[in-house]
């Protein structure tokens, strides 16, 4: 008899997701992943959602290498669009929110000079994500060229290979970061101040950051989390997380 219960209990709780999802999800939007599922189980609690975190390049090389992604969330147009030129994506490529840059330092900062803090002699390691990898780390040069110091600061760079991995080395590794200003919004980042251990980056600097989406697979379950990542409630959340949202 209690051995039956034990099974009827696995019968049931395995029953509550019936359905599982795998979702490519860029490192950027690791912050605000967490309460978008959960707002989108609210709604659909038998479809559970696996989230796969990295940079979107290396997510693009999984997904073109055959990983059983059923949709990707990128930092960037260029890596869907890229998908949906070779058909491997299954849907045109669609914003579903624009990032932003900041900087961001565990010690206090006088952000008023804008980007010419970072040549500041009292600053020795600046972390940055990969721009090869990484859409914000592409950004992030953009901005550096474009202001005409980055070959002026080039050699205090410390590379991320994603924009979490960028965030953890601006608060263990370096004296500053350009990192995503979403990752500001987390809990774990909640005692930093705005002004004072962080600032957005000027946005002329840079090409703006569109976020797209695209389906890789055709599933109503997918299509399900897709339509929702679209919806008013999902793009309240991204707002909360310090996303401009189309």
């Amino acid at each position: 008899m209690f051995k039956k219960i034990i099974l009827l209990s696995l019968l049931v709780s395995s029953s509550l997701f019936s359905n599982t999802i795998n979702i490519a999800v860029a490192a950027n939007v690791s912050y605000a992943i967490d309460t978008l599922t959960k707002e989108f189980n609210k709604i659909y609690p038998n479809i559970k959602v696996r989230v796969i975190l990295g940079s979107s390049g290396k997510l693009t090389a999984q997904i073109k290498h055959g990983a059983p992604y059923g949709l990707f969330m990128s930092a960037n147009m260029k890596y869907p669009n890229a998908l949906y030129e070779d058909q491997i994506a299954i849907t045109k490529p669609f914003v579903y929110a624009q990032g932003s840059l900041a900087y961001f330092s565990t010690q206090a900062c006088d952000f008023s000079k804008g980007v010419e803090i970072l040549k500041n002699k009292n600053i020795s390691r600046i972390a940055i994500a990969n721009p090869k990898t990484a859409p914000y780390g592409k950004a992030a040069k953009e901005a550096l060229e474009n202001a005409n110091i980055y070959n002026d600061i080039k050699k205090k760079f410390i590379f991320g290979e994603s924009i979490s991995q960028t965030v953890s080395y601006a608060v263990a590794a370096a004296d500053i970061g350009l990192i995503a200003k979403s990752s500001l919004f987390s809990s774990k980042m909640a005692q930093y101040k705005k002004d004072i251990n962080w600032c957005e980056v000027d946005s002329t600097l840079y090409t703006p950051i569109n976020q797209g989406m695209v389906i890789l697979k055709n599933n109503k379950d997918i299509e399900a989390f897709y339509n929702f990542i679209l919806s008013k409630k999902a793009k309240k959340i991204f707002e909360d997380f310090g996303y401009r949202v189309p």
